[in-house]
């Protein structure tokens, strides 16, 4: 069995927030930076979700906006391919299309 490993790096300042996220996967030859990550576990044995988020002292509010309505957006594609609830993730889609209008990062869908 094949097996691949992700790896974060977070350099913090004095008060313990990240200022630096690194990142790099076995598959890659690179390492890339990143200003946010959400990362989701499935404990099974909890029946519970366990969530790690960390974002750097620079991203801005803006590009936090962004980052949101961008996840939403995947969130509904996965949860779609994974499940085949079609309606939900539609539904899903409709939310981030609010969303994504409420913070002013795309125009009113008029359909």
């Amino acid at each position: 069995m094949k097996t691949s490993e992700i790896k974060f790096t977070v350099s913090l300042d004095e008060n313990k927030l990240p200022v630096k996220i690194d990142w790099n996967a076995s598959d890659a030859n690179e390492e890339s930076s990143c200003k946010s990550l959400m990362i989701s576990l499935w404990d099974a044995n909890e029946n519970n979700t366990l969530r790690i988020d960390l974002w750097t002292k620079d991203m801005t509010v803006d590009e936090m906006k962004q980052f949101y309505h961008q996840c939403l957006l995947s969130m509904a594609d996965t949860f779609d391919s994974a499940t085949g609830e079609t309606e939900a993730a539609k539904e899903m889609r409709t939310f981030a299309q609010h969303f994504g209008e409420k913070m002013e990062l795309i125009t009113k869908n008029n359909s």
